[in-house]
């Protein structure tokens, strides 16, 4: 990972984003802050970091889904999620617009900061296998230039769903817990809600339609056929 990755942090409270500035910059990130949604965007346009730290409530007309919606529409940087604990619906819709991970408040610093590193080496570095291309019908995944392209059609995956799909792709034919998909893409140290996978799939789904033959093994988990 590029130990002066950049993060952009879009947080309204002032003692939060002092302490992630703090924090992420003692790990070598270089941070930069933005408190509202429009100035987000700006930021985000001009700097073009290697992820964004967002928290959903944020003030002013855009708020942090508004944020997520925008940057889906030009950008596959990724994103993580700031929610409220109780907010799981945000959660479920941020997820589905694209962001890549959350953490709930109250969260520690280190936490942030083991998903950022997290998401950037699966960002930075393709999955190890025996062939750069894997391929679904008509689902084509460039895995060394994270490119997946569908009837030769480019489809904008985020981060954790290129992985899943790759993922998917690399056990083909074998009935895979959700554990063993969020060790597999998440990493085992993820402690979240085990139902992002379910949003992640119903995304793939959504994004590769026919060509996207997934079973769901009810119970159990799912299966690529």
């Amino acid at each position: 990972m590029d130990t002066n990755a950049k993060v952009v942090v879009v947080e309204d409270d002032n003692s939060i984003a002092d302490l992630l500035r703090t924090y992420l910059t003692k790990e070598c990130f270089e941070v930069s802050v933005a408190t509202q949604g429009a100035e987000a965007l700006a930021l985000i346009a001009e700097l073009k970091p290697n992820i964004v730290v967002l928290d959903l409530n944020l003030p002013g007309a855009l708020d942090g889904l508004d944020v997520c919606r925008a940057l889906r529409k030009t950008s596959d940087t990724p994103i993580v999620m700031v929610t409220a604990r109780d907010a799981e619906l945000d959660r479920v819709l941020g997820l589905e617009l694209g962001a890549d991970d959350y953490v709930t408040k109250p969260f520690s610093p280190r936490e942030l900061t083991a998903r950022i590193k997290s998401i950037l080496r699966r960002y930075n570095h393709s999955p190890v296998t025996n062939t750069d291309t894997l391929t679904l019908g008509g689902v084509v995944v460039d895995q060394k230039r994270r490119v997946v392209t569908l009837f030769g059609e480019p489809v904008a995956l985020t981060t954790r769903e290129f992985d899943l799909l790759a993922f998917l792709l690399q056990n083909r034919g074998l009935v895979l817990t959700r554990k063993q998909l969020l060790d597999g893409v998440w990493g085992p140290e993820w402690y979240g809600d085990d139902r992002t996978v379910d949003v992640h799939v119903r995304q793939l789904r959504k994004k590769l339609t026919d060509e996207f033959p997934l079973a769901t093994v009810w119970g159990v988990g799912y299966r690529l056929d």
